[in-house]
């Protein structure tokens, strides 16, 4: 697994959390962040939050509200 994890707005922050109050966004991004920094531990985090089933979407709660998230690893390049 890579320590190279990391979590990114899709499409962009506009459309993700425009009007959306402040102190959410602050701890989804805490929270996201944190799952990133799991993964590049190696801890599987495809089974946390709530989901039909672990490596699908999933719903995690924060700050009054929620959010989804999906775990989308990325294979490395190959060489040559």
């Amino acid at each position: 697994m890579s320590a190279d994890w990391r979590w990114e707005y899709d499409p962009d922050h506009a459309h993700v959390a425009g009007g959306i109050p402040a102190h959410v966004v602050t701890e989804v991004e805490r929270l996201a962040g944190q799952l990133a920094d799991l993964a590049g531990m190696g801890v599987d985090v495809s089974g946390f939050g709530n989901g039909p089933r672990p490596g699908g979407l999933r719903r995690m709660d924060a700050a009054g509200g929620w959010f989804f998230f999906l775990v989308a690893p990325q294979e490395a390049p190959a060489d040559g």
